[in-house]
């Protein structure tokens, strides 16, 4: 077996969320691992909430990441999915319980004894070290395929914001040709929403509080009809139209309001996390049978259906590739929501000049 091996990290040391060089060690390969060298790894606004500690759950020093894509450089004997040279990523989760019914069912993102990809404890009690790294260890059953039509950089986002948005829409009905569907909030989440709900023959509108995001929405990603969640005569006009809505958005919003664009029946599922409890009318859900769930990633079969999908459909994130060094600015943006729609890291390129 080889020893554990040495690898580079950007890691915050501290709620200033700082990101600087780290030597991290990975395990040995064991007989289930397949070891990754890491190419690039989109920034999710899980990793700026992450190294601030805005959770209260963060274990330092942290190195974030779950976006992450790269080739495989070794696999364990009794690996059988993947081979030396295979284009693969690791998405928000590197092990499970493999026993539980969730477990069994292909759904390891609801097993109680998830391990997440980052600020997690491994099995061995170690914490686990993300994506913003040289390399990585992982059980073959995380590991994902990545089609030769998916290009790496442009792909990395899926893992976390393309299942967040797929594994809803599947689940709860809005993949299905002629229905409608609105896209709250049209970010890192909810542009990959909008592209998705296209290749499944949707009716799109996006709702945003952004007017000047009305043409991109429209001309660039697709979209159908598009709805400023703040101007009344628009929202007026398209009250009970939906058949669902992903809210793909992290701020304390009114929801009653938004609930009101559902047709009877509707379903709103919120895949953003924001801060502060919510307030619902009860009126709101009960005068129409609406439903308001909530939705956490996915399983991993349902991430390989889902990248899958992407590559027959051409469905990519939009993104802007940065280097290593340029990592704490690209938190400063991410804070102000400064970016269309993903930042992605060249690690292969420039993590090594970063940490020099």
């Amino acid at each position: 077996m080889a020893p554990t091996a040495a690898a580079a990290g950007l890691a915050a040391r501290d709620a200033s969320g700082h990101l600087s060089p780290l030597t991290i060690s990975r395990r040995s390969t064991g007989d289930d691992d397949v070891v990754i060298k890491i190419l690039y790894c989109g920034i999710c606004h899980s990793d700026l909430h992450s190294i601030k500690n805005e959770w209260k759950n963060a274990t330092y020093p942290l190195v974030p990441g779950h976006e992450i894509a790269g080739v495989v450089t070794e696999a364990g004997k009794n690996v059988t999915k993947f081979k030396g040279g295979d284009k693969v990523g690791v998405g928000c989760m590197v092990n499970s319980c493999h026993s539980c019914d969730s477990c069994n069912q292909g759904l390891e993102n609801h097993c109680p004894g998830v391990i997440f990809t980052y600020n997690s404890v491994d099995k061995d009690g170690t914490v686990t070290y993300g994506g913003y790294s040289s390399m990585m260890v992982v059980h073959e059953r995380f590991v994902v395929r990545f089609p030769e039509a998916m290009p790496l950089d442009k792909g990395a986002p899926l893992l976390c914001a393309g299942i967040t948005v797929y594994s809803p829409m599947k689940y709860h009905g809005l993949n299905v040709p002629g229905k409608h569907v609105g896209v709250l909030g049209l970010g890192g989440l909810g542009h990959v929403a909008v592209k998705f709900a296209k290749a499944f023959g949707m009716t799109v509108t996006v709702i945003s509080s952004s007017p000047g995001k009305r043409q991109e929405a429209l001309e660039r990603l697709g979209a159908d009809a598009f709805v400023v969640s703040k101007n009344a005569d628009e929202m007026n006009a398209a009250t009970g139209t939906m058949d669902g809505i992903i809210n793909t958005v992290s701020a304390n919003i009114p929801i009653a309001p938004l609930l009101g664009l559902l047709k009877p029946n509707g379903k709103m599922i919120l895949v953003g996390l924001p801060e502060k409890p919510m307030e619902i009318p009860p009126f709101a859900l009960v005068a129409s049978n609406k439903t308001l769930a909530g939705s956490c990633i996915g399983g991993m079969a349902d991430t390989q259906e889902m990248i899958d999908l992407a590559a027959k459909h051409g469905v990519t994130a939009e993104i802007e590739v940065i280097g290593a060094d340029y990592v704490n600015t690209a938190m400063e943006r991410l804070a102000k929501a400064d970016v269309r729609y993903r930042f992605v890291i060249d690690i292969g390129n420039t993590l090594k000049d970063a940490i020099e």
